[in-house]
């Protein structure tokens, strides 16, 4: 059995995958700065998280850990008037300070990236790992950074695993509503009335949460060949799950009954709360465009595929929404929206960025 310590554990998607790999029989040790520890929408008796900023973790923390997922980090932009620099700098020094951590004791080290790493571009091609790059947002940023910080250090003993993950979507119990597939499915359950914040135009590549977390386990079953580079990056996630904003909706007001698209900017209509509007669309319209190959992934993890199409992956989510009783008190509290509730915390005097 081997050990695994996840950074950012009761984040989103660590807060699902903790108890993905226990199922699987892993040794799993949770580590989390504790940020989003009250931010449920279920809650699970069986966490054991160790509240610890990343940047404490020490050599004894890491004794008999086999692979460290990390994950942590701040996950949306911009916050208050921080400076990109200031907000994203600080994590971009503890993955590193970490993952030489990693490399002097042997840990095999996997890094949550992101393919918002591509950003803007025609839309006539699907981007493989080595299309070129172009970030719209710090966040986006940061993430090409990190990966090509581990790449210098890369080398022999040190094989790092990037995964450029889809946007992920899915029920978890430290769920985000401000992650476009999971706000458009709230809001339709919820309100029946599934607002826009941009045309729709924008392409995105899509996960279902269930297929980042197996994902995240062929990785830590990858072994290095011959043929690999001295770092592995991966885009993550299914060719057919490049969806445009507009299609997504269509396709969660068919899945919804009595629910309908509205357009924010062409409607001029009042949301009553600034949780559903994305701050990094301009007069509508949404310059972070990209379809994604998954190519490579499927060459490289041989056993391993995404099973979950676009319309699997909602009508589960919709399902475990409904059994949940998601209502819209639930839906629109800020603690499933990350950058608001970063924003209340600071307010409150807690520390955020340093």
């Amino acid at each position: 059995m081997r050990t695994i310590l996840i950074t950012g554990s009761s984040g989103y998607l660590g807060s699902f995958l903790v108890p993905y790999l226990k199922k699987k029989n892993y040794d799993v040790l949770e580590f989390d700065i504790g940020f989003f520890k009250n931010c449920h929408l279920y809650k699970d008796r069986n966490e054991k998280t160790i509240y610890k900023d990343v940047r404490n973790i020490t050599k004894l923390d890491l004794k008999n850990i086999d692979v460290i997922v990390h994950l942590a980090g701040i996950a949306n932009d911009p916050l208050n008037n921080y400076s990109s620099k200031s907000v994203y700098d600080p994590t971009k020094k503890y993955t590193l300070e970490l993952a030489q951590k990693a490399k002097k004791l042997g840990i095999k080290f996997i890094f949550a990236s992101s393919c918002s790493v591509y950003g803007a571009t025609n839309n006539k091609l699907l981007l493989s790992e080595s299309s070129d790059t172009n970030p719209q947002t710090g966040y986006s940023l940061n993430k090409l950074q990190i990966e090509q910080h581990l790449e210098k250090i890369a080398g022999k003993n040190f094989f790092p695993i990037c995964l450029r993950f889809a946007t992920i979507f899915g029920v978890s119990k430290r769920i985000r509503f401000d992650i476009v597939i999971n706000m458009l499915v709230g809001m339709a359950i919820t309100t029946k009335k599934i607002i826009l914040n941009s045309n729709g135009d924008a392409w995105r590549p899509h996960l279902y949460i269930k297929d980042a977390c197996s994902a995240i386990e062929a990785a830590i079953k990858y072994k290095k060949n011959k043929n690999d580079d001295k770092i592995l990056i991966l885009n993550i996630g299914r060719d057919d799950n490049n969806l445009k904003v507009i299609d997504i909706a269509k396709k969660i007001r068919k899945a919804v009954k009595g629910s309908q698209i509205v357009f924010l900017q062409k409607n001029k209509i009042s949301t009553n709360s600034n949780l559903i509007v994305d701050r990094k669309i301009k007069s509508g319209k949404d310059t972070r465009t990209y379809k994604v190959s998954f190519y490579k992934m499927r060459k490289k993890f041989v056993n391993y595929n995404c099973i979950y199409t676009f319309q699997r992956g909602i009508t589960e989510m919709i399902k475990e929404l409904k059994e949940l009783k998601l209502n819209k008190k639930i839906f629109y509290n800020k603690k499933f929206y990350r950058l608001q509730y970063l924003e209340y915390l600071h307010k409150k005097n807690q520390q955020i960025i340093s």
